[in-house]
């Protein structure tokens, strides 16, 4: 099995998302893995600079995602967890660009309720609940995979 830690930023203005368009050609909340020693606090700050070119403040935590995905459809093909720290952000400042390693190859601000239109990650569903419901324990069901949704 496999394992990662990962820091993502939910964005919402004005009825519209934050979005990054992977190279997997999926769109995903910007963000990614927290390195060795990292506070996911400080990696989801940077993660959205990287990706996105944009600067962001932390606004509140949203909550904590635990999945494990199957060997079956993992990208690896072995069984793999993947932990996802959900926070609020909101963008200070910068300007939109690619990442520079191409991991992320554009992002955009899409209306929420376009985002059930496209190919999508499974943490922009987790990602825009946790945002709408503010669940007191920082969870929700689990986002069933499949059609445009995936791991």
């Amino acid at each position: 099995m496999s394992f990662r830690l990962a820091a993502y930023a939910v964005c919402v203005e004005e009825g519209r998302v934050l979005l990054a368009h992977h190279r997997s050609t999926l769109w995903t909340l910007p963000g990614g893995g927290v390195e060795h020693a990292e506070d996911p606090f400080d990696a989801v700050i940077r993660e959205v600079a990287e990706e996105t070119g944009y600067d962001a403040v932390v606004e509140r935590l949203l909550g904590v995602d635990s999945r494990v995905i199957p060997a079956a459809t993992a990208r690896a093909g072995v069984e793999h967890q993947n932990v996802g720290v959900f926070y609020q952000v909101r963008v200070t400042g910068g300007r939109p660009r690619p990442e520079a390693n191409g991991e992320t190859s554009e992002s955009v601000w899409t209306p929420v309720g376009e985002v059930a239109g496209l190919r999508r990650a499974s943490l922009v569903d987790i990602g825009l609940a946790l945002a709408r419901t503010l669940p007191p324990t920082g969870h929700v069901a689990p986002v069933p995979v499949g059609g445009l949704i995936e791991h």
